[in-house]
């Protein structure tokens, strides 16, 4: 598959410019996920094969089998080798099979475009590397962005009301608990450290993550 970088191109949008360069004979990612629910993976697995093969795209296949785990640990190999550039795109059937929130999509999908990294769902007929695409992405980063202030509104509006009602927040002071507390707190901050620093490289990936 052939990665096109904007070259002195304004673009008015969250990605980065982009230096006009064309990569040859890489290859591709194809990865598809399933549910333990429902094992067939046939539709997924053939429309992705079709496709990367009737562009003559050299390919590696990628498959998930969905557990009650926040992790997939096929999808984390997968961004480690796109972030290593053993890939010059990925190719899924469809977007809910990447990811579970809009969230996770923008940050990691952004990630992606930022390093040269082709993202395409064949199903939604989105290439984010095309005008199209790119249109989308915006559109999809201000929904998710909307539905965070939506969250955070309403939690403030719904700790306002405990507080009017003179329910007390939070646990009794003395309890028990409390070294728990201070450890969970502890983890916490240590989570979003790492997460900073990772950002600061370039490498976006959710909270969760870094769970200790």
């Amino acid at each position: 598959m052939k990665k096109l970088y904007l070259d002195s191109v304004d673009v008015n949008t969250t990605f980065q410019v982009l230096k006009l360069k064309v990569k040859l004979n890489m290859k591709v990612a194809l990865y598809f996920r399933i549910s333990t629910l429902n094992q067939s993976n046939d539709t997924q697995k053939a429309i992705l094969v079709d496709y990367a093969q009737r562009n003559g795209y050299e390919y590696d296949l990628y498959e998930e089998v969905e557990s009650s785990r926040k992790t997939r640990p096929v999808k984390q190999q997968l961004l480690a080798k796109l972030r290593a550039g053993e890939y010059s795109g990925v190719y899924i059937y469809k977007l809910d099979r990447w990811a579970r929130s809009s969230t996770e999509l923008i940050l990691e999908v952004t990630e992606l475009y930022n390093k040269g990294v082709g993202f395409v769902s064949l199903s939604d007929q989105l290439d984010f590397s095309s005008a199209t695409g790119k249109l989308m992405f915006q559109m999809l980063s201000c929904f998710a962005e909307f539905e965070r202030s939506l969250i955070s509104d309403r939690t403030k509006a719904a700790l306002q009301r405990k507080k009017e009602l003179g329910v007390q927040l939070g646990r009794r002071p003395g309890s028990k608990d409390t070294k728990k507390r201070e450890t969970k707190n502890y983890k916490l901050r240590e989570m979003r450290k790492r997460k900073a620093i990772d950002e600061s490289k370039g490498i976006f990936k959710p909270l969760e993550e870094y769970i200790l």
